[in-house]
């Protein structure tokens, strides 16, 4: 199994398109839940390309749904384990979209 792969699976949290709410508790993923095993199991030179893999598709999902989030929120929700500000987040929006 690859490491993205590991990364979701074993959680048993996981989130999906196109709510991007986890399968199991129903928050909005990552889930409170899956940061906590996270950020136990991988640091975040793991984490960032299984994030930043699926930041695009939720930008997508999310975009434009009523009171959903704008895309800078869905990259601080998605790298919550990195220090970004308001400006960094929604330059990495852009480039994802």
């Amino acid at each position: 199994m690859s490491v993205f792969g590991s990364v979701l699976t074993v959680t048993g949290h996981i989130g999906c398109h196109p709510t991007w709410d986890c399968e199991v508790c129903g928050e909005p993923w990552p889930c409170p839940a899956f940061r906590a095993i996270g950020q136990d199991r991988w640091d975040g030179t793991t984490l960032i390309p299984v994030m930043s893999s699926l930041i695009r598709s939720a930008i997508r999902d999310l975009r434009g749904r009523p009171e959903g989030p704008e895309p800078p929120e869905i990259v601080k929700r998605f790298l919550w384990f990195l220090p970004l500000n308001d400006e960094e987040a929604r330059a990495i929006a852009l480039r994802m979209r």
